[in-house]
């Protein structure tokens, strides 16, 4: 008991110090130097102090003192984040407006029927409770800040009122939108309304006011700004930006190399990206000589035209990131520096932040360093090309030059070499491929393709990723503060559903917990019926990367060092590293030694929830409006039967992907043959017990697209021939040879009754 005191002491004086971050046990315990066996008496004694409510768990385990939160009462303001279904979400302690809360780590529980109908990015006061299921969970009891009061929607007229059905929001009931008499509208018109009265949380009793009538809903050309509209991306550019962003092209020389740059325009440098990229942000130089590699990895110093605290800053911040839509680019900053000053275009002087890496043959760094440099591109090459070459390289030397092709050839060798280490130390490869979309002139579309992840975009990718890990070795070796890409090793929870779902599949016969089980297990079913089923549910086993100034690694990477610094055209964050590496290079001049460039711990705290919210609203953009612009292609093609793969089992039914055309559909048990279902989870199948039915994840179907429904989002299909699972459709049954011995005991029983009834 003593013991345990003494420890509770000293850990409450460690939580309330100022230096203190909020911390996981693991970190508690080395900051207290404590050694195994204490350690197990740490989380005791913290698991206790949170009963008491002296201290507690936010997102992730880490730990923070209860007064934190708005000065030791049991509630807090925090940022609302919605979970996809469930009617639940979570709260990010932080973001409630004042300095203190940004020291507060995410994220709080919020259970169905608790969240006061708060919607995404809403600014929220979360009575803390102790959970059902231990640790703690949160009631929101007053919805301080909507982030949005703007949506996009469907208009229609029911029962003599004009009503809206909102587009991205939790409510199944429309809003009331008055008097619309004059406007142009008609049902299944998309429009732009303003809410005026929320609903509550059983999503009746919203009213708004329309804005805008985009246009009819019948019309694809009208998906992508409603997808704009609703996820709130801007579609211009305020003037003050422009005007920021042409002084910058003004002051600008292209023609000289200024005096304090590295001169790296003689050096033989190609870009490679994807044939229709407007951007080019990072090119490569790689030499050959006494029996080391020397590499630059070149990337476009964007942090020279974008002055701090400026208007073109403050856009950029706000929006964080650019966003890739299929039939046009949202940027991050304007077009003249984006595709222009800053895109690193062949024959054309570009300043650089580069990064030079020395290996030995072992792969050995021997020297890192990073330069203010300038360079002129040779070639501007596509992965296809690249890829055409490695096929057959003699083919290309005549086209393009024996020094072009000797450094492909370069780059090939050190770029797999690497790979080959990388994965043999632990790294994981689970990147779902990318839907890209065929358009014609009116953004309609064609058709949709996987994007394939070939050697040639391997290539790129190790070399990006050697450049992050080494520009974020150098600055945690200082000791900086900067944005960190983290991802956190996975829940103990997630690993053992993970652990049930491969096993239930027959995959694995023990758990999986280490990242070298995980990726034998992708390899497995690379290139099966299974591989997509597998590969979802090991990333949702994942734990979502974010930015943070936290030093917590990588852990898919199997890196401890990582950040983002290769994309500043394209992500806030790699521009925020660019300038922190811009200040220490200027500080090596002996006028400033005793200067060191160091940022706000909480303000980066701020500034990195804010890039990972911006991230995650463009992806959830870019996949609704990929998903939108397809039902629109398959409205128009229902009837007609695909090759699908069943991806995905629940008790009502199958979510399948179809294969030429990688899009998802659900198909309803009540859609299957006639028979009586039941849903087993080990197998991960269901199964017809009356006539044999068996519909098994991975299985190969020709399903029918039975209905598209546009409001919902939704594609539904019908199984016409199961071509994995044997079936009473595919087979005759052998009559009486399955019934189960006691039925026909009772059959037989019945038989001898009548017999004896006749006598």
């Amino acid at each position: 008991m003593e013991v345990s005191q003494k420890l509770t002491d000293r850990l409450m004086q460690l939580v309330h110090t100022a230096e203190y971050r909020p911390s996981k046990p693991k970190h508690i315990a080395a900051a207290l130097k404590l050694d195994p066996d204490e350690y197990r008496e740490l989380r005791r004694v913290i698991k206790q102090l949170v009963i008491e409510g002296r201290l507690v768990y936010g997102g992730n385990h880490l730990v923070i003192p209860a007064s934190a939160f708005e000065g030791g009462s049991d509630t807090l303001r925090g940022k609302f984040r919605r979970a996809m279904g469930g009617g639940f979400g979570f709260v990010r302690p932080g973001d409630g407006g004042n300095d203190r809360d940004a020291e507060v780590p995410d994220d709080i529980f919020v259970p169905p029927g608790k969240t006061m109908g708060a919607l995404e990015g809403d600014i929220v006061e979360v009575r803390i409770e102790p959970g059902r299921r231990g640790g703690t969970e949160g009631e929101v009891v007053q919805v301080l800040q909507r982030v949005r009061r703007q949506f996009t929607g469907t208009f229609q007229n029911e029962q003599g009122s004009p009503v809206v059905y909102l587009d991205g929001t939790p409510y199944e009931h429309p809003v009331h939108v008055g008097d619309v008499r004059g406007m142009p509208l008609t049902a299944d018109d998309k429009v732009f309304v303003e809410l005026v009265e929320f609903p509550g949380e059983d999503g009746l009793g919203g009213e708004a006011v329309i804005l805008e009538r985009l246009g009819t809903s019948k019309n694809p050309a009208i998906d992508t700004l409603s997808i704009m509209r609703q996820f709130a991306l801007p579609d211009h550019f305020p003037e003050a930006v422009l005007d920021d962003a042409r002084q910058a092209a003004d002051a600008f020389d292209d023609e000289s190399v200024p005096d304090d740059r590295l001169d790296l325009t003689d050096k033989l440098t190609i870009t490679i990206d994807p044939r229709d990229a407007r951007d080019f942000d990072d090119a490569i130089s790689l030499e050959r000589e006494d029996g080391r590699w020397r590499l630059w990895v070149h990337i476009a110093d964007v942090s020279h035209f974008v002055r701090p605290g400026g208007p073109l800053d403050r856009d950029a911040q706000n929006r964080a990131t650019s966003v890739y839509l299929p039939d046009r680019v949202v940027p991050m900053i304007p077009e003249i520096i984006s595709n222009h000053l800053a895109s690193l275009q062949p024959e054309k002087m570009r300043l650089t932040k580069t990064v030079e890496i020395e290996y030995t043959d072992d792969l050995v760094i021997t020297h890192t360093e990073v330069h203010n440099a300038a360079i002129r591109s040779d070639m501007r090459l596509n992965y296809e090309q690249v890829d055409r070459f490695l096929a057959d390289p003699l083919q290309h030397r005549g086209k393009w030059g024996d020094a072009v092709c000797d450094l492909l050839s370069r780059m090939h060798e050190l770029a797999m070499h690497i790979r080959r280490r990388r994965f043999k130390s632990g790294s994981l490869s689970m990147d779902m491929p990318d839907i890209k979309l065929d358009l014609d002139r009116t953004g309609k579309v064609k058709g949709a393709y996987l994007v394939e992840h070939t050697e040639s975009h391997q290539i790129i990718e190790e070399f990006m990723l050697a450049a992050n890990q080494a520009v974020a070795t150098w600055l945690d070796d200082q000791e900086l503060n900067f944005l960190h890409r983290i991802h956190a090793p996975p829940e103990r929870r997630k690993l053992r559903q993970l652990s049930t779902f491969l096993q239930d599949l027959g995959l694995t016969k023990q758990s999986v917990e280490s990242r070298f089980e995980i990726q034998a297990i992708l390899d497995a079913v690379a290139g099966k019926p299974l591989e997509n089923a597998v590969n979802f549910a090991v990333l949702k086993a994942m734990s979502k990367a974010i930015y943070a100034p936290n030093r917590e690694g990588h852990y898919a990477l199997d890196m401890e060092h990582y950040c983002h610094f290769t994309s500043p055209i394209r992500r806030y964050p790699d521009l925020s590293v660019h300038r922190l590496v811009q200040r220490l290079i200027e500080n090596r001049s002996p006028a400033n030694e005793g200067s060191r460039p160091d940022d706000s711990f909480a303000e980066l705290v701020k500034l990195g929830h804010h890039c990972s919210d911006m991230e995650r609203n463009a992806q959830q953009a870019e996949r609704e409006l990929i998903e939108l612009k397809l039902l629109h292609f398959l409205k128009k093609k229902v009837g007609e039967t695909l090759s699908a793969v069943i991806s995905r089992v629940f008790a009502d039914g199958l979510h399948a992907r179809c294969i030429k055309l990688p899009v998802d559909g659900f198909i309803p048990v009540s859609s299957l043959p006639k028979d009586q279902y039941r849903f087993e989870r080990r197998g991960q199948m269901i199964v017809g017990f009356k006539k044999g039915n068996q519909f098994r994840l991975g299985d190969q179907l020709t399903v029918k697209i039975a209905n598209v429904d546009l409001q919902d989002r939704q594609l539904f299909l019908e199984v016409v021939t199961n071509h994995s699972a044997s079936s009473s459709a595919d087979r005759p049954r052998e009559r009486n040879s399955k019934k189960p011995k006691y039925k026909a005991k009772r059959q037989t029983d019945r038989r001898a009754k009548k017999k004896r009834r006749r006598r």
